[in-house]
Parts: C-alpha cells; structure tokens; sequence
C-alpha cells in the first residue's frame, strides 16, 4: 500500500477513535443542564486539531455533535450546535497544528471558550428557547473563564505528557 494511502487509513481511523471518544466524554461523562455543560468532550476534539490539522479537527468536532445527537439526543438537534464544534476543531488545528506551546494553547482555549462556547452557543441556546442572550451571559461567562485555564492545562497534560510521544502524533510541543 502507497505510503498516501497508508497514512490516510491512519488518520481516518485515529480520528474515527477520537469521535467515538468525543461522544462519550461529551454526552455519557459530562454534567449538563439545559443551558450549561462542563465537560472533557473539547478533549478529542483537540486532539485531532493538534495532529491532523483544522480539517479533521473540524470533522472530529462535527461528526462527534452529529453522532451525539444521533445516539443520545438531550434536545432537540440544532446544526448551530454543530457550528460551533466543527469551528471548534478548525480553531484548535489552526493555532495547535504541529506547533504546540503553552502561549498558543491559552489562545485557542481562550478563543474557543469565548468566541464558540460563549458568544455561539448563547446565541444558539437564545434561538432555540428565547431565553434572551443576556439573561445567560453570566452564568456561561463564569464557566467560560474557569474553562480557560483547565482547558490549556489539559491540553498540556494530555499532549505534552502523553500524546506527543506515540510516533504518528509526533510533533514539536510545549
């Protein structure tokens, strides 16, 4: 088999695996109310930024919603969810492709927590229940700078510490 097609396989199956883990940290492992969810699921999604660039972190973060939903649907679907994850994957692959360092990760975790958990998702939950955009704003601005700080330190501990050192992961980091 082609090196190309070899290495594709790899990735295709990696990042199924990552999905597949993205739907249980997600919807099995996670604490969620109707309008808050804390939770690792950003984890593989991450991941598949870091190692496969923006377009499977993308993919991970979109077929992990979608497959959620699919399998254990807490609401209604929306696809501005779905938005938000596969934004989340393009972020985390843009600012973490290959180049991993402590000033990148606070950037993506801080640009993913405010701009697609806070600004997209309060919107989106405001469209779905008229819950007025507001009226959420401080609850979910409380978690998104808690999440800051956990989410690049995560990202540290996972990557740096473990990841990074299995071959196809290879990659400059911290």
């Amino acid at each position: 088999m082609p090196k190309n097609k070899k290495f594709l396989l790899s990735t295709i199956v990696t990042v199924a695996l990552l999905v597949a883990l993205d739907v249980i940290l997600t919807r099995f492992l996670s604490i969620q109310t109707q309008f808050l969810r804390i939770g690792f699921g950003f984890l593989p999604v991450a991941v598949a930024g870091i190692a496969y660039g923006p377009f499977w972190g993308a993919v991970t973060g979109a077929v992990g919603d979608i497959l959620g939903m699919i399998i254990y649907p807490p609401a209604d679907y929306f696809p501005g969810f779905t938005l938000t994850a596969l934004l989340t994957g393009v972020i985390f692959g843009l600012l973490l492709h290959r180049r991993v360092t402590i000033p990148r990760t606070i950037l993506a975790s801080a640009l993913v927590c405010l701009l697609c958990n806070l600004v997209l998702d309060t919107l989106w939950l405001d469209i779905m229940y008229g819950s007025g955009f507001i009226a959420l704003l401080p609850a979910r601005v409380v978690k998104c700078l808690i999440n800051i700080p956990i989410y690049t330190i995560l990202i540290k501990i996972i990557w740096g510490n473990a990841l990074s050192k299995i071959p196809q992961f290879k990659t400059k980091t911290f």
